[in-house]
């Protein structure tokens, strides 16, 4: 009996904690030239891949624009690559990247390190951003 009341006292707190976070909202979602005004917020930054670059050592998916102009880039590390099929197909679709903006060299990204941080979008692309 001990040891069924000790093993409950473990699960119910793990029970209620997944359960909260599957009913967390999802985080608010902004336009890539936004992006910029919101550093070290979990967000879902959308726009359409002007550019996708494949080097060994690091893939870059730039929004709206082409680099050097582009106002977002996500960043995908070589042990990430193989979780996203094929890259180069996303030139020109819609989508939403979600993850946490940083700031590198003032120019704002995001690092995909999970397939389920980026999604293609059909139809409009919506943005909510939150309050400043």
């Amino acid at each position: 009996m001990r040891k069924t009341f000790i093993l409950m006292s473990l699960i119910v707190p793990l029970a209620s904690r997944a359960a909260d976070a599957t009913n967390s909202p999802a985080p608010a979602k902004i336009g890539a030239k936004a992006a910029s005004e919101h550093y070290d917020q979990l967000l879902t930054v959308t726009g359409t891949v002007a550019q996708v670059s494949i080097r060994p050592a690091i893939v870059f998916i730039n929004l709206d624009q082409p680099y050097p102009d582009s106002p977002f880039a996500a960043i995908i590390h070589p042990e990430a690559t193989n979780q996203f099929g094929d890259l180069k197909a996303l030139k020109g679709k819609a989508v939403e990247i979600t993850g946490k903006i940083k700031n590198y060299h003032d120019h704002p990204e995001i690092i995909m390190d999970h397939s389920n941080q980026l999604a293609v979008v059909t139809g409009t692309l919506t943005t909510n951003a939150p309050a400043k």
